[in-house]
């Protein structure tokens, strides 16, 4: 049996319509938001604080592995509802906060591994939301835009290794703008509602150098696009087989309407 963890965006749904297809035995722990599965009969909420019970309902139910999936927040450690195994990780948890985000999620990966449950990757049964190295759309990036984008990726490899960045927006030799820890949509929104910023700009999303790839991949799909499109984006730079790719046939269709072109390295 596999133990899905999962929280927000709708990356979860595709992996669990493609388990219940395989007919594969699951059990899920909903961090979402809402509990938004808490209708299904093999779902059950657990508080992030609560390892103990956490590890014990995965032990219980078989669950060797476990497989990441959606956005889980970070939680406000003052107020989180511990257990006893909550209390005696947590200080490793906080000094990994301490660093950023990709930090606590590798600080996690240890812990389920001192546990005995090893982690999956988040595509291992969704392997087409990935692409392969190429371009995409009927657009292509001229020889301007990929020395652009090569200057952007050494900038983004020099960003903390910790965080959370894993999109930033380039102009020339100049970057425009960087993701917080409030997502690229927000980065794109912003450069929407700022004049100096509106031009025709390259976003590259990629995981950060030395990104456990086992969870947390940069995700796109059909929101950005139109997030993009309102922000004058010329092209969209991904990593081959390390993104994933929400609405993919519909996103290319926008992207190609819109002269966006997709470039995966």
């Amino acid at each position: 049996m596999i133990g899905l963890l999962f929280g927000d965006t709708d990356f979860p749904k595709q992996i669990l319509k493609k388990i219940k297809k395989n007919k594969i035995e699951y059990l899920i722990i909903d961090f979402s938001k809402n509990n938004f599965f808490k209708k299904d009969p093999y779902s059950i909420s657990i508080g992030i604080g609560q390892l103990g019970k956490i590890f014990e309902t995965l032990k219980k139910n078989k669950c060797k592995k476990v497989l990441f999936a959606g956005k889980i927040n970070k939680p406000k450690f003052s107020s989180l509802k511990m257990d006893l195994k909550g209390i005696y990780y947590l200080p490793r948890i906080i000094k990994a906060a301490k660093l950023g985000d990709a930090a606590i999620l590798k600080s996690i990966i240890s812990i389920l591994s001192k546990e005995k449950i090893k982690v999956m990757s988040s595509i291992f049964y969704n392997p087409e939301l990935a692409l392969s190295r190429g371009t995409y759309t009927k657009v292509k990036p001229n020889k301007e835009d990929l020395i652009s984008v090569r200057k952007g990726i050494k900038s983004l490899d020099k960003l903390n290794p910790h965080d959370h960045i894993q999109a930033i927006v380039v102009k020339g030799s100049s970057i425009i703008s960087k993701e917080t820890s409030k997502g690229t949509k927000k980065m794109l929104e912003l450069i929407d509602k700022n004049k100096n910023l509106k031009t025709k700009a390259i976003l590259i999303k990629l995981p950060k150098k030395n990104q456990d790839l086992r969870l947390d991949l940069p995700t796109i799909g059909f929101d950005t696009l139109k997030d993009c499109k309102k922000a004058h984006i010329k092209g969209i730079v991904l990593k081959s087989k390390k993104n994933i790719f929400m609405d993919k046939n519909k996103s290319i269709s926008f992207a190609n309407k819109n002269k966006i072109f997709i470039k995966v390295l």
